[in-house]
């Protein structure tokens, strides 16, 4: 069984970091974020097919260097084509039922039960579904009893809204499916397919947890909280690191960081970060390699790579890009 984690996309809501990075890499918890959704995945799925566009080259260098029990492909989709478009695009590399999951998507789905759910069905496919309060923003799914699903309705105004159910963004489809979808062009598999494939049984499975999507700052922030409480812990620190005093709540802490007495609270240290004494850093992300000299504080900011910041700074709502780089 395969499963398409949707990959593309430049991830400019994430910058100064995808300067370096591209999103699927950016370590959640000291963890690749693709990391989270293939380590999830049932032992049934022996194949994962990357729909990717955006600095190729590192993804495939990260998945060569990893040993793991299942082959991953990582496929350069020529131009953004839709959620659609990208599945179409991986089609050769799929030979029965299969998996396609939003790469933002941090969730508590159990996608064995999910699986198993699906299979207890006749139809030809099946949407995760999470319950919202608004559900105005969202396109929304109105599933029977049997948890067949009915219509679908795009941003309701909330008095014309039949459900409370949106998209969470994890599929599982037979691969009859790739034959409705036209090649070689933009297709929004939610908007274009899916509801032609009601009358052949498209199916909802609800989940309750929590489902993030990542592919903001806050969110990711809120992710990053999220799974250290589901972990029962306020701090995450690589082994290979050195902190000396202590950290406030809601702190990771990457590999081969040097970390001095200091002040440091729900924020996010990549690899190889260095500093010094008196510093404080809070609500903040700081990219690979950053050194902060003494007396430094930064606060709400995002720092990308290789960023030396000189004692006595203070960074306040700031995104501090790598040297070079401008806004496209």
């Amino acid at each position: 069984m395969q499963a398409v984690i949707l990959s593309g996309g430049f991830g400019t809501r994430m910058r100064p970091l995808t300067y370096t990075t591209p999103k699927p890499l950016l370590p959640l918890l000291n963890k690749p974020l693709i990391m989270h959704l293939i380590d999830s995945l049932p032992a049934e799925v022996e194949e994962v097919v990357l729909a990717a566009n955006y600095k190729i080259e590192m993804l495939e260098e990260f998945f060569e260097d990893l040993d793991m029990d299942r082959e991953v492909h990582v496929v350069d989709e020529p131009e953004p084509r839709g959620t659609g478009g990208a599945v179409k695009n991986v089609e050769e590399y799929i030979d029965d039922t299969f998996f396609v999951i939003n790469s933002d998507v941090i969730s508590s789905i159990d996608l064995k039960d999910y699986l198993e759910f699906y299979r207890k069905k006749e139809g030809v496919g099946a949407i995760s579904a999470w319950e919202v309060e608004d559900p105005t923003a969202y396109g929304i799914m109105d599933p029977d009893e049997e948890q067949r699903i009915q219509r679908f309705q795009e941003k309701p105004k909330p008095e014309e809204a039949f459900s409370n159910l949106i998209n969470a963004g994890h599929y599982i489809l037979e691969r009859e499916v790739l034959d409705k979808i036209p090649p070689r062009r933009k297709v929004s598999i939610e908007h274009e397919i899916f509801p032609k494939l009601l009358e052949d049984g498209l199916y909802s499975y609800q989940f309750s947890g929590y489902w993030i999507d990542c592919g903001t700052p806050t969110n990711f922030f809120e992710a990053h909280r999220t799974l250290l409480d589901v972990e029962d812990k306020k701090t995450v620190v690589d082994d290979r690191s050195w902190v000396d005093g202590e950290l406030g709540d809601y702190v990771s802490v990457g590999m081969d960081c040097t970390i001095e007495d200091c002040e440091i609270s729900n924020s996010i240290l990549f690899d190889g970060v260095e500093i010094d004494e008196g510093a404080k850093i809070e609500n903040s992300i700081l990219g690979y390699d950053v050194i902060v000299e003494e007396g430094v504080k930064i606060k709400d900011s995002i720092v990308s790579d290789n960023v030396y910041l000189e004692k006595g700074e203070k960074i306040i709502k700031e995104d501090i890009k790598p040297e070079g780089v401008e806004d496209e």
